[in-house]
């Protein structure tokens, strides 16, 4: 039977992520999800891409509050209702807005990753949405993902590709949201739609995959063979995406409010996308 195997939400872009048993669906997804961004000096999100070191940042919600620690330095704790200066930044082709979380936050950044940075959390009175192509008429709001609420992906999958890699890898390489187990290898490519509870999500687009799936999401280094990308590239590329494809990127159809559970049963209604 098709279950939830794990859930994952990641409060700061690119930095380590949370595992956890039980998750709040809001309108841009899994609760605390991708809430806050680190940007340079002329306000350009960064993340693993060009700064794999971000995977020394490690994340937790306590008590409401977002808390942030790296190997050698004391936390940080950051007031999510905190008011500070609103300015404007990019994520990908997307004009944002974020809340800038002060002089505190930007020096132990400065501590832990150099001069220049700055952490900022989304304005919500400034909405960012989905992209219509994919996402549908129906306005989807997302937080600083890279581009939709919700990445679905299958242990069947990662085992699949595993038996391919000359060494396994862990699912956090791919950073997902919501990890199902129960179902064929890759089947979450044609999932139409997901449903456990009163939560239903719908299946968009397939999430074409860059550079951060080689890095080590607790030591930050590449992998010298580019793995998984090169074994990906021989048998998962995309043609019309132009990139090689592992997962499955959603919207909320349904739910939001609601919570999804680690263990929980979901019904898939499946098509060829």
């Amino acid at each position: 039977m098709a279950r939830i195997a794990s859930l994952h939400i990641y409060p700061v872009k690119s930095c380590r992520g949370i595992d956890v048993e039980r998750a709040r669906m809001t309108a841009t997804g899994l609760e605390w999800d991708r809430r806050w961004m680190i940007v340079d000096r002329g306000g350009r999100f960064v993340t693993q891409r060009t700064h794999p070191h971000l995977t020394a940042i490690a994340t937790a919600i306590v008590d409401g509050r977002l808390e942030l620690t790296a190997a050698g330095h004391p936390g940080l704790c950051v007031d999510p209702g905190s008011d500070g200066p609103a300015q404007p930044v990019k994520v990908w082709g997307d004009d944002c807005s974020g809340i800038d979380a002060g002089d505190e936050a930007a020096a132990w950044l400065a501590r832990v990753l150099g001069n220049g940075f700055r952490l900022l959390r989304m304005n919500d009175q400034v909405p960012r949405l989905a992209d219509p192509h994919y996402a549908g008429e129906r306005a989807q709001p997302v937080s600083f993902t890279d581009g939709y609420p919700v990445l679905l992906t299958s242990m069947e999958s990662l085992a699949e590709l595993n038996g391919r890699l000359p060494s396994p890898i862990p699912m956090n390489r791919f950073r997902p949201n919501v990890v199902v187990e129960g179902v064929p290898a890759y089947a979450e490519d044609a999932m139409a739609g997901f449903r456990s509870g009163a939560v239903v999500l719908r299946g968009v687009k397939h999430c074409t995959r860059c550079i951060n799936t080689t890095t080590d999401q607790f030591d930050g280094r590449r992998d010298a063979g580019s793995e998984p990308l090169k074994t990906l590239k021989t048998y998962r590329y995309d043609k019309v995406l132009r990139g090689v494809a592992f997962g499955q990127n959603c919207v909320i159809a349904e739910g939001v409010g609601e919570f999804l559970a680690v263990g929980a049963p979901l019904t898939i209604e499946a098509h060829q996308l």
